[in-house]
């Protein structure tokens, strides 16, 4: 599985992470965009590793308020979705 992400995430562009928040009726700024992708790019594998260390409050500070509600509430439908094949 984990071989599966890592190409998928080797691959990932900026427009791949702009279009999904599109669908997900998120609009994220460019300094958004920017440090999203960073972050993935970054630690995916350590949140793929240990997702329940994983604090997403901690990046609050880099979207605005709705974007981070939004953020939030797909993270969380995903982990859950998610969270027992990892």
């Amino acid at each position: 599985m984990f071989n599966i992400i890592e190409r998928y995430v080797q691959k990932l562009t900026k427009e791949d992470i702009r279009s999904f928040a599109l669908s997900k009726n998120i609009t994220l700024s460019e300094e958004e965009l920017q440090f999203t992708y960073d972050f993935v790019k970054k630690n995916y594998q350590n949140i793929l590793k240990n997702p329940q260390l994983f604090d997403i409050n901690r990046y609050k500070s880099h979207y605005t308020e709705e974007n981070f509600s939004k953020i939030t509430k797909v993270f969380n439908e995903y982990n859950q979705r998610y969270s027992s094949y990892l």
